[in-house]
């Protein structure tokens, strides 16, 4: 089964201005662009790490090239398509789903941290359930999954994407179509300056210490928090 699974990985191009805005207010623009850098590596290490095959799903569609260059030619590249995160995220299911995948997971860049366990985990309530969520601190989800099968993809419509309204909004939907949905526990992305201090806080006696993401926090930690 393990080769049907797959992991979903929606990265941005790694350009300046255009990726992790909200940070960019706090820390600039040069800072922020390495540290999202710092966290796509940091999440493809642990995705191979737990063995766990995975698609870089990339946006803006026209950046293959620049995506490659960076990330390597190793790895299996699917274009982000559609006018909003919603179509992207339906898109990049149904692809894989067409192209065989029996189980398939979305996760984000913002979760340099996210363990490869909760991964697995996510995948193994699939063959109890109809679907998987990761909830965010932040009232939205950081994960979600479907098999082949029981995918929905009317969660992904006429939503108000980076509110507090999306998690409700999609369990609301699931309990409608009475779907068996498996909640995994509550992780918190980085979108602000006050998430990325929790993410240094809670991993000071982790292994993620030694990570890219850690490395550059810390060495930076004065100008990035003004301490």
């Amino acid at each position: 089964m393990a080769d049907k699974q797959c992991v979903l990985l929606f990265v941005k191009a790694p350009e300046k201005g255009k990726v992790k805005s909200r940070l960019s207010l706090s820390m600039g623009e040069d800072a922020v662009l390495h540290l999202y850098e710092c966290f796509v590596l940091d999440v493809m290490k642990m995705l191979k790490a737990g063995g766990i095959p995975f698609r870089v799903c990339f946006t803006p569609a026209e950046k293959r090239e620049a995506i490659t260059a960076w990330l390597g030619k190793g790895q299996t590249y699917l274009p982000q398509e559609g006018v909003d995160l919603g179509e992207r995220m339906a898109n990049a299911f149904q692809q894989a789903f067409s192209e065989g995948i029996t189980e398939a997971l979305i996760i984000g860049s913002d979760l340099p941290d996210l363990p490869h366990a909760l991964l697995k985990e996510a995948f193994r309530s699939l063959h109890a359930h109809d679907a998987v969520i990761g909830p965010a601190v932040d009232g939205g989800y950081y994960l979600i999954g479907f098999r082949r099968e029981t995918f929905l993809p009317e969660v992904f419509h006429g939503r108000t994407w980076s509110t507090n309204t999306v998690l409700p909004d999609t369990m609301g939907l699931f309990k409608r179509s009475a779907y068996r949905v498996h909640q995994l526990p509550e992780w918190r992305d980085v979108d602000t300056l006050e998430d990325l201090r929790a993410l240094l806080l809670r991993n000071t006696q982790t292994d993620f210490r030694t990570s890219g993401t850690m490395t550059y926090l810390i060495q930076n930690r004065r100008d990035i928090f003004n301490e």
